[in-house]
């Protein structure tokens, strides 16, 4: 659901029409104040944590919608953490908060399951601006009609975040989500990776378009995996899904 607010800001809320909820964990004070802040100017709940333990349960009490997570805390690693919060909150998105700009980091991150990464020194309003996304995209807020996408046995339900293929229900997290809807919504056309960045991660990721083949891949595990291949690859110019050979 959204609303405009009267600073002319178009608002993130729940469907239920309560705020979005956000967990910040840092172990920086400044860091998590200024987030806190930006944040709840956008009209959200927050709650926030300066280490693992903490985080773990907060997010159990407060059941947030996203989290902002540094990945090096003082009890524990910010991917340790990451593992356990997605034990209670299984689709929860997630964005890192990396100490530097280095791409293993980032591309450590999403390997291990996050949906975003932002390096440290970091712009708010790029912050708030993934944050909106990846809420948006996990189907916490922002709710569409229903529609449902079909490519052959391949079906995909926008309202209620369903995936089956062949009648078999598939989990996807919310990046992966959004990556088979995109693609979904151009069957039998080839898309390239700086359109699948812009459309699905709204920005370049620094020229990292290797995440792009990551996730992927991740994506043929979950809907080809000992079936037919619906998924391919254009070398040089980009990927396509098509109904799978009869």
């Amino acid at each position: 659901m959204t609303t405009t607010s009267p600073q002319g800001r178009t608002e993130l809320l729940r469907p239920d029409g309560r705020p979005v909820r956000v967990l910040v964990v840092d172990d920086e004070p400044s860091i998590t104040a200024l987030l806190s802040m930006a944040l709840r100017y956008e009209g959200w709940q927050i709650r926030s944590a300066a280490d693992g333990q903490g985080a773990v349960r907060t997010a159990h009490e407060f059941r947030p919608d996203v989290v902002v997570l540094d990945t090096m805390l003082p009890d524990m690693d910010g991917l340790s953490v990451l593992g356990r919060l997605r034990c209670e909150l299984p689709d929860v998105p997630v964005l890192f908060l990396t100490a530097g700009d280095a791409a293993e980091d980032r591309v450590a991150g999403l390997t291990a399951g996050g949906d975003d990464c932002v390096a440290k020194p970091f712009g708010v309003e790029e912050v708030v601006a993934r944050l909106r996304g990846l809420i948006r995209r996990s189907g916490a807020a922002d709710r569409r009609s229903d529609s449902v996408l079909v490519v052959g046995d391949l079906t995909l339900d926008e309202d209620s975040h369903e995936v089956t293929r062949g009648g078999v229900a598939i989990h996807l997290t919310a990046t992966e989500f959004e990556l088979l809807r995109f693609l979904m919504r151009n069957p039998r056309r080839v898309l390239s990776k700086a359109q699948i960045l812009d459309r699905v991660w709204s920005y370049d990721f620094g020229g990292q378009a290797n995440i792009v083949e990551l996730y992927i891949s991740y994506l043929r595990r979950k809907i080809d995996a000992g079936r037919d291949p619906m998924i391919h690859t254009r070398r040089g110019a980009g990927y396509l899904i098509k109904p799978a050979a009869t």
